[in-house]
């Protein structure tokens, strides 16, 4: 973005199609025509967030604009805190979905030995051998817990599965071993998706992302035709899904738990960072609600190194030091939950 433009050529450059108004399609195809990279992240992730339902007129956006550059937190201050989330996906109880729901997630009875040690198999078939043994060891010794949880006294909050983590910016940032890196990421995206396949219409569902530039922006192909079009979602730039206080999370959690809701299921990427960080958070913020938190292994990923024993962290991993951490502050960590 050319500091030197104004914000009326601005809008001409990203309106292609010269009727007044910048659609979220327009946006995107404007923006990669441009060059838009990490510079210009924050002002598109910003905009994508203001033209999910409808397309911005000028009026609007140079006033947007105006905003953003004489808030002292720019693009996260006062415009977004005016232009709140619309919500996640209703809940609606419809029949069969309790049937639906346990052959992705299981039962509570199928939630045995044989169950974890499949999921910790699945990570074994792209860690090495040493890397999947130490995580398999580490399963072992912290003796996880198999919750159940009523779907319609629960929602789900996914972390950040954009394709910025398995094929883009993010990945390629990590350099040439970049591809095996995520691939524990990808195996969290596949399960996240498989789940959403059932209760995305059911279930109150959102969503997080932080800025990337505009290609590594969207969601990851795994979600494509799962997650709607119009889906809203909130804006992360950091590693906890609080901050910014603008980007309408709290207002969203106080709304789920004042509709009866008393479970937050988590999943996403990266396990240890922005969902330890982000778990951690929300259960200091909202603990004394009542809110359960729970953090579900399958649905969540890391970098593949970071399953690995360190002597940086005292002969343990970055995960597991992540799933301590997580445990210590009264998150409840499965490695499946059980949705009934």
């Amino acid at each position: 973005m050319n500091d030197e433009m104004t914000y009326d050529e601005l809008f001409d450059e990203l309106d292609l199609e010269l009727d007044g108004k910048l659609s979220r399609q327009e946006l995107h195809q404007a923006a990669v025509r441009l060059g838009w990279q990490w510079h210009e992240a924050p002002i598109y992730a910003l905009l994508d967030f203001l033209t999910i339902r409808t397309p911005l007129e000028k009026d609007a956006f140079i006033s947007c604009m105006e905003q953003v550059f004489g808030d002292p937190d720019g693009p996260y201050g006062l415009v977004l805190r005016q232009n709140p989330p619309m919500g996640g996906r209703p809940f609606s109880h419809a029949s069969g979905v309790v049937d639906e729901v346990n052959s992705i997630t299981g039962t509570a009875n199928d939630c045995n030995d044989a169950e974890a040690e499949h999921i910790v198999g699945l990570l074994q078939d792209i860690l090495n051998e040493q890397v999947a043994s130490d995580y398999a060891s580490a399963i072992e010794k912290l003796n996880l817990p198999h919750p159940e949880v009523r779907l319609d006294e629960t929602a789900i909050l996914i972390i950040d599965p954009q394709r910025s983590f398995t094929s883009g910016a993010w990945m390629r940032s990590i350099g040439s071993i970049g591809p095996l890196e995520v691939m524990p990421v990808r195996l969290a995206f596949e399960n996240c998706a498989r789940l959403l396949k059932t209760i995305y219409h059911r279930a109150e569902v959102m969503f997080t992302r932080c800025p990337f530039p505009p290609e590594s922006y969207d969601w990851d192909e795994r979600f494509e035709g799962i997650i709607d079009a119009g889906q809203h979602y909130f804006i992360k730039p950091g590693n906890s899904v609080l901050q910014p206080s603008s980007n309408g999370f709290r207002e969203w959690l106080e709304g789920v738990i004042s509709r009866g809701k008393s479970t937050l299921v988590m999943g996403g990427c990266t396990l240890n960072s922005c969902m330890r960080v982000s778990a951690v958070e929300t259960m200091k913020y909202f603990g004394n609600s009542g809110l359960d938190v729970i953090v579900d292994l399958s649905l969540c990923g890391a970098r593949a190194t970071n399953y690995a024993n360190s002597a940086q962290f005292d002969g343990t991993s970055s995960v597991e030091t992540a799933i301590r951490e997580m445990i210590n502050n009264a998150v409840t960590v499965t490695e499946r939950v059980s949705l009934l």
